[in-house]
């Protein structure tokens, strides 16, 4: 068969038998959801992280442009004076650029939260959704010593506000995930008889498994069905505590959300959110984005530099071993591929996420499991010509290691076998 028989889904179809396709029924996700993006929010609220200059929250913003992601919250501008400063450089960059992501920011269920985005979307000339926040489960109402008349209440004072200014709002339970019925019930009627167009329901510590996902969503969609009202939509906001963040979110999706959050790396509070890189690069794969996602790296590497963030060096599409293989059967089906000349075939041989399609490439490195194709390889993309004396005296130091070689260790044993083979410094 040859390369160039098919393209594409063409290709894919024939080379890959895909088990995640068997028995599906319809789409998985409906038309027309939106991604929101909290990595300069949620994401600034690690402990961990740098809170970045705003040059570099201005690129963060561009790139998330850049990606297709469809709204952002921007920060708490009622939080600090720096906090508003950046919320409105951030707004006016939007407005100058004539960009189309859309803005929202974070604040409270208090008039003191609100003030500060009604004044910020004055003064760029933009709308900002405002996502109020309280508390809405049994476990916090104790604590606080709140009852359902109080937070709702205080919940309606607020979204008032903010629709009196002509101002979206995104209504958010915090805790909706251990919130009781009875209470989402009143606290949802509420928002939405004083003008919310949004329910954020907010797995906020991390509690939810994909049957409460399913389970919560389910029941405000009757919830909001119950009151006649139309077009409210869905948020889904989960945390990653019990490591169900990223399928959660994409379960999200297919149980009827229109809209979920995640960040950049996956960093927020605790142990992070949902990972916005991995929920893009799946829905590309599951054929659910169409545009281009090659900027997808850059979008991490900037927003981990700027945090000062360690991104793990496992970690999926982003780490440093995400293509890397110096094991000898990878390595030699990689090269055979590309001795075809054939960049599609070798980018999926060994890897579940075709790398040239997010921005990064197949690395082959030589360790104490790799074999001649490996050498050889390593030798030929970087103009060096080698012998089989070369090649079997880079395996022999190789297999005596317990580590991969690094470029100077390979290097190295070139400069003493057969230095003559180098490349000249110009």
């Amino acid at each position: 068969m040859s390369h160039d028989a098919t393209t594409g889904a063409g290709r894919a179809a024939e080379l890959v038998f895909d088990w995640n396709e068997v028995n599906r029924k319809g789409r998985l996700i409906s038309k027309g959801y939106t991604l929101f993006d909290e990595t300069l929010r949620d994401g600034l609220q690690n402990p961990s992280v740098k809170d970045p200059p705003i040059e570099d929250k201005l690129k963060i913003l561009h790139l998330m442009e850049d990606l297709g992601i469809h709204e952002a919250d921007i920060g708490l501008p009622g939080s600090s004076k720096r906090a508003f400063d950046d919320v409105l450089r951030l707004c006016k960059e939007v407005v100058d650029c004539k960009m189309n992501i859309k803005i929202a920011c974070a604040g409270r269920t208090v008039v003191s939260d609100i003030t500060p985005m009604i004044e910020v979307s004055q003064r760029a000339g933009l709308p900002i959704e405002v996502y109020a926040f309280i508390g809405s489960s049994p476990i916090r109402q104790y604590a606080e010593e709140w009852d359902v008349g109080l937070i709702a209440k205080r919940s309606c004072e607020a979204i008032d506000v903010a629709v009196k200014a002509g101002l979206p709002v995104a209504y958010v339970t915090e805790d909706t995930t251990r919130s009781r019925p009875d209470v989402l019930t009143t606290l949802f009627r509420a928002a939405i008889d004083h003008g919310a167009t949004r329910l954020c329901l907010s797995d906020t510590v991390g509690h939810a498994t994909p049957d409460g996902v399913k389970n919560l969503i389910e029941f405000t969609k009757n919830v909001v069905a119950g009151t006649g009202a139309k077009n409210i939509g869905i948020d889904w906001h989960g945390h990653n505590d019990r490591g169900f963040a990223l399928e959660n979110a994409i379960w999200a999706l297919e149980f009827g959300a229109d809209r979920v959050h995640a960040t950049a790396l996956g960093i927020g509070e605790r142990v992070g959110n949902a990972q916005m890189e991995l929920l893009l690069l799946n829905l590309k794969l599951l054929g659910q984005l169409d545009h281009d996602l090659t900027k997808l790296l850059e979008y991490c590497e900037t927003v981990a530099r700027a945090t000062e963030w360690d991104v793990p060096i496992n970690y999926p599409l982003v780490g440093r071993d995400a293509f890397r293989t110096a094991t000898g059967v990878h390595a030699a089906a990689i090269i055979k591929a590309m001795s075809k000349g054939d960049a599609w075939l070798a980018d999926r041989i060994y890897s579940g996420v075709p790398a040239g399609m997010f921005g990064r490439g197949q690395e082959i490195c030589i360790g104490f499991m790799s074999g001649a194709s490996n050498v050889n390889y390593w030798l030929s993309s970087r103009g060096i010509k080698g012998d089989d004396a070369l090649v079997a005296e880079i395996l022999k130091v190789a297999k005596g290691h317990d580590h991969i070689l690094s470029e100077d260790e390979v290097l190295a044993v070139i400069q003493r076998v057969r230095p003559e083979v180098l490349p000249r410094a110009t």
